[in-house]
């Protein structure tokens, strides 16, 4: 096969929009794919596309996905990366789509819960140990709390979990001991963030050497796309119910616009449809 333009960044996220009265809310997936490549000798170039759909009701969105990266031109032995926020119902999107692809955890939202744990960490006030090893929890979680995310940046998954494991014990003592909201909140996160590096440990990289070397450890491309998408008129301030098929309707025709392909589908609908205008001879 020939060589391929340039790589592929897919970054895949979601939002929750609020449903009419008897659907409550549902999930939105939302992502955008950029393909760089290089014409002649000239700087790097990119261009984007987005896709959406409502999760609950689209049928086929591998499909959707997997057509969108198509008509960007996408071959078999494409370097593609997906980037996503490590929920169950993304990481199962992005697989078996090309043989070519490599999944990442996306370090924005690994970080970000990361910094959660360290604001309910400071809310800590209790000692444990006696005597001479007398100390501060709060001080012992926050270092273990800063060391595992050193080792999740350089992609050892294995002693971010010794750190977190340490912390728990530490918590689940001192919980015992004398307990409180505050321990009982934290111990709880830490529970779940143990769970959530457990569920994604293989999409999960070194983050520094990618970082050193150029490559996206992160979707902050996508949030632009989620905010033309869906915020605008579902999440922020046009906040009326919507129900699952009228939200995933209206989210083709957005992406479709975005994407400058609205009039390209009209006219493979209605043959009819004013036709192509011709470019000027140079």
């Amino acid at each position: 096969m020939p060589l391929p333009d340039g790589p592929l960044a897919v970054g895949i996220d979601g939002g929750f929009v609020r449903g009419q009265r008897k659907e409550g809310n549902f999930k939105v997936i939302v992502g955008k794919s950029i393909l760089s490549f290089r014409r002649e000798e000239q700087e790097e170039e990119q261009t984007g596309k987005c896709f959406a759909f409502v999760q609950t009701f689209d049928t086929k969105p591998k499909r959707r996905m997997f057509e969108l990266l198509k008509s960007q031109g996408m071959q078999e032995n494409q370097q593609i990366v997906f980037l996503s926020d490590g929920g169950e119902d993304v990481r199962n999107l992005q697989l078996y789509l090309s043989p070519e692809a490599e999944h990442l955890l996306d370090w924005f939202h690994l970080s970000m819960r990361i910094t959660v744990l360290k604001q309910t960490t400071k809310g800590l006030s209790i000692k444990v140990g006696e005597g001479d090893e007398e100390r501060e929890l709060r001080e012992t979680a926050l270092k273990l709390i800063e060391s595992s995310k050193w080792y999740l940046w350089h992609g050892n998954v294995f002693q971010a979990l010794e750190q977190l494991e340490c912390l728990e014990m530490d918590l689940e003592s001192a919980n015992f001991e004398s307990p409180s909201e505050t321990t009982r909140k934290l111990l709880q996160a830490i529970n779940e963030f143990h769970t959530y590096i457990e569920r994604n440990r293989a999409f999960i990289r070194n983050y520094g050497e990618r970082y050193r070397n150029g490559e996206r450890i992160s979707t902050g491309f996508v949030e632009s796309a989620v905010n033309q998408v869906m915020s605008k008129r579902m999440a922020k301030k046009q906040q009326m119910p919507w129900s699952r098929r009228g939200a995933h309707l209206l989210l083709q025709v957005r992406t479709e616009v975005l994407n400058e392909d609205l009039e390209e589908s009209f006219r493979a609908w209605y043959p009819s449809f004013r036709p192509q205008p011709q470019k000027a001879a140079a």
